[in-house]
């Protein structure tokens, strides 16, 4: 934890080196002999317009809804000078602003010109608030963020971690030591990572097939009307909660709204906690978990709990019950997921009707059901567009050294998954909906492609994710048409760089 006498310090160490720069320019940035340069606190922006830079000249920072990017300070430029400069970072600035519908460009604008402007290599920025990001530009880099263990690069910021109760499992990223290898891989084997198909699938398809009925329920008291109602947030947050509650919990755990209530309340409070909120985040936490012991002591051998309450723990730390909190909460991304699939393919007419025949295909598959694997492509796709975790962070546990500067321990690097993902200068049809790409051969080990993350930080329950959003999307399509949606997409076009699931809205018509 830094001192005030050690920010203090820092902040007299920059003065004393942008008065050397100042009095020495052919000076200014030198490295010891042998030695790789070290990062400074952030790099010189070139001034637009002038197309040079101006040596040992500090930027400061204007802060967007999603990144930082550095900008010419207005008051050190004169005249035309600081017309053009002004000009440049306004239009800058607009590249970070919030996407607008059928722009795919806004979002990665600021990307885009940091790159063009510095190359490949990784990029350091800092918000107005000081906080400094070393962004990853280059598919290269990103390898090597995913290849380093977890004693190099922490899995969370530790902000992350502000206000959670001491019972917050360990897999969640915001434990307060080190991820533990041992936990990690128990949590594994209880949702089959490595398998594409979960062993206890039937019973899970038999809770997503009886709760995939309220997706599809007809309007009108009593089904007065045959008509489906509309498919949104709502009801789509309605039928998964049921769903998870019965594949982590139990058939016993169904109708329990208050649980999944509380759970809502819990993640809500502890991002922002402050004085009583904490102390009312650590009831809310301690009722949740007093609920799910009681499922936990009577659950069956098949559900997520009881796996893991039964499997063999050599470490003696493994918390079922802190496991299954958490992976009820991980099941709130299913919703926007499923809705955004499904808009995907009602705007894609040939992709539904395909999706559609291979969930009719699947109901009499007997052993190969839940594998169900054009539907997958179309889940992982729509995650490839819009990505439940847009920005993936990591925080250095030592000295680093990228592109041959060396970073200080506790420098945060930040993976634009969601810009790599859609970088048309690197992926081909990048603001497309085309499923078949993860039909290739090594698809899945992209490096560029990260809907679930690589390497040790790769989430554990991707196949069952996939499992659960591709079921229930099959048994919406296997006896209903996605006729119209809101928003309407262009199937030919380029698609939008966001989709807020709260605007989605199908409408279902029977087949």
């Amino acid at each position: 934890m830094r001192t005030v006498q050690g920010a203090a310090l820092d902040g007299l160490r920059a003065r004393v080196r942008a008065l050397a720069a100042r009095r020495r320019p052919e000076h200014a940035g030198r490295t010891p002999r042998g030695e790789a340069p070290r990062a400074d606190r952030g790099p010189a922006m070139p001034g637009p317009g002038t197309g040079t830079e101006t040596p040992g000249r500090r930027t400061p920072v204007k802060e967007s809804s999603r990144y930082a990017v550095l900008a010419p300070p207005p008051a050190r430029v004169r005249g035309t000078t600081a017309r053009a400069a002004l000009t440049g970072v306004r239009g800058l600035l607009r590249g970070l602003a919030r996407p607008r519908p059928g722009d795919v460009r806004t979002s990665a604008a600021a990307l885009r010109a940091l790159r063009a402007r510095r190359g490949d290599a990784p990029v350091l920025v800092r918000t107005r608030s000081g906080r400094s990001f070393l962004v990853l530009l280059d598919p290269q880099d990103l390898r090597r963020f995913y290849a380093e263990p977890v004693s190099l690069l922490a899995a969370a910021a530790p902000d992350k971690c502000r206000g959670l109760a001491p019972e917050e499992p360990a897999d969640s990223g915001c434990s307060r030591g080190d991820l533990r290898a041992e936990q990690r891989q128990v949590g594994a084997e209880v949702l089959a990572s490595d398998r594409p198909v979960h062993p206890s699938c039937g019973p899970f398809l038999t809770a997503l097939a009886d709760e995939a009925r309220h997706l599809t329920a007809p309007e009108g008291a009593n089904g007065a009307r045959t008509a489906p109602a509309p498919l949104d947030l709502a009801r789509a947050r309605y039928a998964v909660q049921r769903a998870a509650r019965r594949i982590v919990l139990g058939d016993a755990a169904t109708a329990d709204e208050e649980l999944s209530g509380w759970l809502t309340q819990l993640r809500a409070e502890v991002r922002s906690p402050r004085g009583g909120r904490v102390r009312a985040a650590r009831s809310v936490h301690d009722k949740a978990r007093a609920r799910i012991e009681e499922y936990a002591d009577r659950a069956a051998d098949d559900t997520l709990v009881g796996r893991a309450a039964r499997h063999a723990d050599p470490t003696g730390t493994f918390d079922p019950v802190g496991q299954a909190q958490h992976w009820l909460q991980a099941m709130d991304a299913v919703p926007d997921t499923l809705l955004r699939t499904l808009l995907l393919l009602g705007a894609h007419p040939a992709e539904q009707d395909l999706a559609a025949a291979e969930a009719a295909g699947e109901a009499v598959a007997g052993a190969d059901r839940g594998e169900l694997p054009r539907l997958r492509a179309c889940v992982r796709e729509s995650l490839r567009l819009y990505s439940v975790v847009p920005d993936l962070i990591r925080v250095t546990r030592a000295e680093t050294e990228w592109r041959g500067v060396r970073y200080s321990a506790g420098t945060s690097l930040l993976v634009p998954a969601a810009f790599h993902q859609r970088d048309p200068e690197r992926v081909p049809a990048a603001h497309v909906f085309v499923p078949g790409r993860w039909k290739n051969p090594g698809a899945d080990q992209d490096i560029r492609m990260a809907p679930f993350s690589h390497g040790g930080g790769r989430c554990p329950g991707d196949q069952l994710g996939l499992m659960v959003t591709a079921a229930l999307c099959a048994e919406v399509l296997r006896g209903h048409r996605v006729a119209s949606t809101r928003p309407v997409l262009d199937p030919v076009g380029p698609l939008p760089a966001t989709l807020d699931p709260q605007g989605i809205r199908l409408t279902l018509t029977r087949r």
